[in-house]
């Protein structure tokens, strides 16, 4: 909550300001909860003080000395110090830091899982480079970009990952059929999926590669360490195995012979591999998920992977040694690591792991906010990612969002049926923003969802051509032609009309952020398709093409409300639809330094100020033939 965050980042203030100023400081909270935590703060700073130099009055963290015990406590104490119980003292010290950090920051609303202010980790899953992308990844990646745009709108630091999978048995063999080595295989497929990010639209801070070399070393890190924890031994795997999926199946877990994805499996025989203790942490699991409801969402994949668990949890296989393409397992390369001890190790090695000091990346950023997955990967981080975590001693995350599976015109995906929507084709069709808006809103974030063309046109016709594109329209040209191009000079006394329908406007950024603070995408699209309704609505009901006839100052008071609220709709739509938002804010005059959430209530239209002749934003899709049959 925003005052315990303020009483952290005081509380940090007051340990490195020095003896005098901390002696002023522990008065100032005016309630006994924060005078207790100035309190342990002061006595941490007194048994401290010997270690420093008695010719400063301050003090100073480095990241060789750990934080005193007692300024710990007191962390604890106002509630900074959630992950102390998986998290090293240096996580502790982080958590400190970014408390005092965020102190001016606007943030979101605060959240179980999230304090609304902290830097923030957003991943999609790194793309598996068997095959070229498809929607599922573009789904991913868009509402990841979604969700990371909004914050760093909001003042947050973001650091917001994608990249490629590009290991295991099934990339090896697509390479063989290919007459390329894997290493030139996920070269070629790797860049469609890098430009498929760029196509979108997508603002992700890096792009991983599992090849690279510098995230190998940091698995092979992260795999000793986990056998420095006894939490690794070795033994020989026989069962069931995907290759499709690089997954293994239990056989009570098989559906006709097949995996429960539909893959085919096949039956491996008493290969050496190394396990991972899985079946240790099951208690450790439910006992996570208990302690944090909110760890799982949506609450039905929750359950699921709930009851998976108490359906008992058996050791993990975690090297291979029938096939090379992999990370070769540290002091015997006979074996590769499993794919996925590999894939989902990236979250971490992304941020520079095992450098975990203070003012590292990991330290900033780690535990992650949120990993948006396909429901299809959730028992990987939901199970085995937390698991491996808790084994070698570091936080787990602090959200897991699975959403659905797309299907078109009511029938499954799948190439055999020839129904496969490829995402390029989209945006050539219909445009980038179009197809962000599209699959961001038709559905709820986190169901299954149904694409058709036909459901693709009517709602960016409606929404965005008929709807926000023609309010923007009508709003610009009648400035442009009755206001001598330019922001009325003069308006007129606000009616009830006009406070009511700019009150809706100055409170959509609360009604957003709620939204998205829970990851509900499609909810926050639709209150800004009301937003633009009401607008609509407005202005048919005001009729400023009448009044420039029988009242021009109540013509230019109507105008500057809709200005405003167009100014608060564009800015608050620019995670969705980014490069249409801001082709609405050029056209108005916004300054680009003037578009944060923060200049929604600093900012308003500037009286006099110069508008641009108003261009089509959304040209109108028309509806094929075959479409219309």
């Amino acid at each position: 909550p925003p005052r315990t965050m303020r009483l952290a980042a005081m509380v940090l203030t007051a340990f490195l300001a020095g003896p005098a100023s901390r002696r002023a400081l522990a008065f100032a909270p005016s309630s006994a909860f924060a005078r207790s935590a100035f309190s342990s703060a002061a006595i941490a700073a007194s048994s401290s003080s010997s270690t420093s130099s008695s010719s400063s009055s301050s003090l100073s963290f480095r990241s060789s000395i750990d934080p005193p015990a007692a300024l710990l406590r007191a962390t604890r104490i106002i509630g900074c110090g959630r992950a102390v119980s998986t998290a090293t003292t240096t996580t502790t010290t982080s958590a400190l830091s970014a408390a005092a950090a965020a102190a001016d920051v606007v943030g979101t609303p605060a959240t179980p899982f999230d304090d609304g202010k902290r830097p923030f980790q957003i991943t999609t899953p790194i793309y598996y480079v068997n095959d070229k992308p498809h929607i599922g990844h573009a789904y991913t990646s868009l509402a990841c970009d979604v969700l990371a745009r909004f914050m760093r709108l909001s003042g947050r630091e973001v650091f917001f990952l994608s990249g490629t999978d590009e290991h295991g048995q099934k990339v090896e063999e697509s390479a063989g059929k290919a007459g390329k080595t894997p290493q030139e295989f996920v070269d070629e497929v790797s860049v469609s999926f890098r430009d498929l990010l760029d196509l979108l639209n997508i603002s992700n801070d890096e792009f991983i590669r599992t090849t690279n070399d510098e995230h190998k070393k940091a698995v092979q890190h992260f795999w000793k360490k986990l056998e420095s924890e006894g939490a690794i031994y070795l033994g020989a795997y026989e069962g069931w195995y995907s290759v499709r999926d690089e997954c293994y199946y239990n056989e009570s877990e098989l559906v006709d012979g097949k995996a429960p994805t539909g893959a085919e499996v096949e039956w491996v025989t008493k290969e050496p591999s190394y396990f991972f203790r899985l079946s240790a942490f099951e208690d450790k699991l439910l006992e996570l998920y208990e302690n944090q409801p909110d760890f799982i969402a949506p609450e039905s994949r929750k359950n699921e992977v709930v009851s998976f668990v108490k359906g008992g949890l058996k050791d993990l296989s975690i090297s291979r040694t029938a096939f090379k393409w992999g990370v070769p397992v540290p002091d015997d390369d006979e074996h590769v690591m499993y794919v996925w001890i590999d894939a989902l190790a990236n979250y971490i090695s992304a941020l520079g792991y095992p450098d975990v000091d203070v003012g590292s990346d990991f330290d900033k950023y780690w535990p992650a906010s949120v990993h948006v997955v396909g429901k299809d990967i959730l028992r990987f981080h939901a199970i085995y990612w937390p698991a491996f975590l808790m084994a070698a001693d570091l936080p787990v995350p602090r959200r897991l969002f699975a959403h659905g599976w797309w299907t078109k015109d009511g029938e499954k995906i799948s190439k055999s049926l020839g129904n496969v929507i490829d995402p390029v084709e989209l945006v050539d069709k219909y445009g980038v923003d179009q197809t962000r808006f599209f699959l961001m809103s038709e559905v709820t974030f986190g169901a299954d969802g149904d694409y058709s063309d036909e459901r693709m046109i009517q709602r960016t016709n409606t929404n965005l051509a008929n709807e926000l594109g023609n309010l923007c329209q009508r709003v610009l040209t009648l400035v442009f032609k009755n206001c001598d191009k330019a922001v009325p000079v003069e308006i007129g006394e606000y009616t009830e009309d006009d406070s009511a329908i700019l009150a809706k406007a100055g409170g959509l950024k609360d009604l957003v952020s709620e939204e998205i603070s829970k990851q509900a995408i499609h909810k926050y699209a639709a209150e800004m398709v009301s937003m633009v309704w009401e607008a609509n609505r407005y202005i048919d009901n005001q009729a400023p093409w009448v009044l420039k006839k029988t009242d021009t100052e109540r013509m230019e008071t109507v105008l500057y409300v809709l200005l405003e609220v167009l100014r608060h709709v564009a800015i608050l739509y620019q995670p969705l639809i980014p490069a249409s938002a801001n082709k609405i804010l050029d056209m108005m005059g916004v300054p680009e330094d003037e578009r944060t959430f923060e200049h929604l209530e600093t900012r308003k239209i500037e009286l006099g100020a110069p508008v641009s002749k108003p261009k089509p934003v959304f040209p109108r899709i028309e509806v094929p033939e075959a479409v219309q049959a």
